[in-house]
């Protein structure tokens, strides 16, 4: 058997699915196609396509023909999934998957088709999901980034809506893509000047609606020395069979859940667009740094406790301002750069970056863990409580950001911080997330929690990456005092602002 760390093939897969006509309907799964694509040349290696017959032939609408052309006659004698399983999951299991909407969309399909014939789902080592990155990376030049505009846009013909046929498709749009950054990478005076290199590079005149070239926001040298740069790297480090320049490649994201750390605005001096070995460098230096408060523990993963003082356990917290002490009129939306010469939406307070600390915040849900990583690990959030002047901080900052996103020319669709609910107007709510970092196999929180007992603050410590050991602490009614950043995303037509939680301490009852 192939180990995972010989699978260096990229796998582009492709599922064609019936159309639910109703709510709570599921998908039946009708065809699956797959090609094996080498990294290193971009040819296809290997390929497999067959019609599957659904366990429930009448999940087949007349809708669901229309969109693909796959009728019941089609299928009645078609394999079932069960009956092609184990192929499946030879082409899927180990490999780097490749597809357009694959994480919303053909990821999920392939794992319920496994829970229906109780079996393990196969996972990736890594993906690439050219809907989210190329909406990112190229820009919507290419309209609303559906495959078929993508095709049009660069004369590949007409999208058939089946599976063989689109994936192969989709790995000429990721080369013609690829192709063009390239060579704007190259001459970049030159050759972007008439593009649209990302949803935030340029922004829109209001009086015109045309694309304008002036940067709305500081310059590199104008930045506060503070302020941090998130960069979206796309690679996993521990993958050593990845070409590292790779113009392919280079568009690979990590697997959701994981988070790329901070780097300064010194990082961006002079950058090679396709070059990730010195972010792979600085991924591995964060990732595997030692964390003193961190030791390693056998046994059953009970969280341990490192005694800290109530004055130590908020120390290195002096850059997050209570709600009382951020003025509205100081509060600005801007540009920052991004990373291959993109860039993206940062809050400033008074020119540094907005941090926010807010005391005595009131659980109202406990952790959610509705959505996963690619490894099938929750990503993790809870509701609390917001206070007037917190609500009165946040919707600033919300009008602001979506008014500057809008004026870059993003048309995704805005979802507000603040959360509030018809009938319960009066009781606005915030979520809260607990970032991850994965590091090979081992996964961890970020966010520092500490827990208040008797005036001294005790840093948690746990063991190993236990869901169900954390949620027993935020029960609904806890108070806890939250450290928290504003992190603007635009991702797959939905943006807004995401509140990363960084320490937390939580208030015993």
């Amino acid at each position: 058997m192939v180990s995972n760390e010989e699978r260096s093939e990229i796998a582009f897969f492709d599922v064609e699915t019936t159309v639910p006509t109703r709510p709570g309907q599921r998908f039946g799964l009708l065809e699956f196609g797959s090609i094996l694509v080498c990294p290193k040349k971009l040819v296809e290696l290997e390929s497999y396509s067959t019609l599957v017959q659904p366990s429930d032939l009448s999940l087949i609408s007349s809708l669901s023909v229309r969109c693909n052309g796959i009728s019941r006659d089609a299928v009645v004698s078609a394999p079932t999934f069960a009956q092609i399983a184990d192929r499946v999951y030879d082409i899927l299991h180990g490999r780097i998957w490749a597809g357009h909407n694959i994480l919303r969309f053909d990821c999920a399909r392939i794992r319920e088709a496994f829970a229906e014939i109780n079996r393990p789902a196969p996972e990736p080592k890594g993906t690439i999901d050219s809907l989210a990155l190329l909406t990112q990376k190229f820009g919507r030049r290419a309209g609303d980034m559906k495959m078929a505009s993508l095709a049009t846009y660069f004369g590949l013909g007409a999208q058939t809506h089946r599976s063989l046929d689109d994936v192969r498709m989709n790995l000429e749009v990721l080369k013609y893509c690829a192709t063009v950054l390239f060579l704007e990478s190259s001459l970049p005076d030159i050759l972007t000047t008439n593009s649209w290199i990302s949803p935030n590079a340029t922004t829109r005149s209001r009086s015109n609606g045309k694309a304008s070239r002036e940067a709305t926001g500081p310059s590199k040298s104008s930045l506060s020395p503070s302020a941090k740069i998130e960069v979206a790297l796309t690679s996993s480090p521990t993958n050593n069979t990845i070409e590292e320049n790779h113009p392919i490649l280079s568009l690979m994201t990590p697997g959701a859940g994981e988070e790329a750390p901070y780097l300064t605005e010194s990082d961006f001096a002079q950058p090679n667009t396709f070059d990730m070995h010195p972010l792979r460098g600085e991924v591995q230096k964060e990732s595997l740094q030692p964390d003193d408060t961190m030791e390693e523990e056998s046994g059953s993963g009970t969280p341990e406790s490192s005694p800290a003082s109530a004055s130590e356990a908020s120390s290195g917290c002096t850059e997050f301002l209570n709600p009382e002490e951020i003025s509205i009129s100081s509060v600005s939306a801007v540009l920052v750069p991004f990373y291959r010469g993109q860039q993206r939406i940062q809050m400033l307070h008074e020119g540094s970056a907005l941090q926010i600390c807010c005391n005595g915040l009131k659980v109202r849900f406990g952790l959610s863990t509705k959505f996963v990583d690619h490894a099938g690990r929750p990503r993790l959030s809870f509701v609390v409580d917001a206070s007037p002047n917190l609500c009165r901080v946040l919707d600033a900052c919300d009008n602001l950001a979506q008014r500057l996103s809008m004026d870059s020319g993003s048309s995704s669709d805005w979802r507000a911080i603040v959360t509030r609910k018809a009938g319960f107007w009066n009781l606005p709510t915030i979520r809260l997330h607990l970032p991850t970092i994965v590091v090979g196999d081992t996964a961890r929180w970020i966010t520092e929690i500490y827990q208040n007992e008797s005036r001294t603050s005790q840093r948690l410590v746990f063991s190993r990456y236990d869901v169900e050991e954390l949620d027993a602490l935020f029960i609904p009614g806890t108070s806890v005092d939250a450290y928290f950043s504003l992190d603007p995303y635009d991702y797959q037509q939905n943006a807004g602002i995401r509140l990363v939680a960084k320490k937390l301490i939580l208030q015993s009852n």
